[in-house]
């Protein structure tokens, strides 16, 4: 029996094997998944129903269990609404950010770095996030 807020057992393997530099991405409803897939990466899918389960409580999930350095949105046209990404830096606080042109944004995903795709229900135009793993900073690190 699991004690953490996770319990998922494919996304619980996949963040087991992935390391510091890993990409974690959370994909909105409508990312094309089958073609996103790299050598290294499994792919869950929450999509249940549009709406369900939606980005940001995937989010709030990946970080009670894993450490997180970096993140990276799909950038989007100057004339859209992408509130999302600011509701993303509020959970992600002190963390790398950074935005790709679309197509540069698929390829990352595609990279042998990327160990897990979550697509969820989300329906949030530019939901797409590529996540950064980092380390657990050990006792004598973190002031302990």
């Amino acid at each position: 029996m699991l004690k953490t807020p996770v319990i998922h057992p494919t996304i619980m393997e996949a963040l087991a094997r992935s390391g510091h530099f890993a990409q974690v991405v959370i994909a909105d409803g409508n990312l094309p998944v089958g073609a996103m897939t790299g050598p290294n990466s499994t792919t869950v899918h929450l999509n249940f129903r549009p709406g369900l389960l939606d980005a940001l409580t995937v989010l709030e999930g990946i970080l009670e269990v894993c450490p997180v350095q970096g993140a990276i949105v799909m950038a989007k046209p100057a004339d859209a609404n992408a509130e999302i990404h600011d509701a993303y830096k509020k959970l992600l606080g002190d963390v790398t950010w950074d935005s790709m042109e679309r197509w540069a944004f698929y390829d990352k995903i595609r990279e042998p770095a990327t160990t897990l795709i979550i697509q969820t229900g989300e329906q949030r135009r530019f939901a797409n996030l590529i996540l950064t793993v980092g380390v657990v900073k050990m006792a004598e690190e973190s002031g302990f």
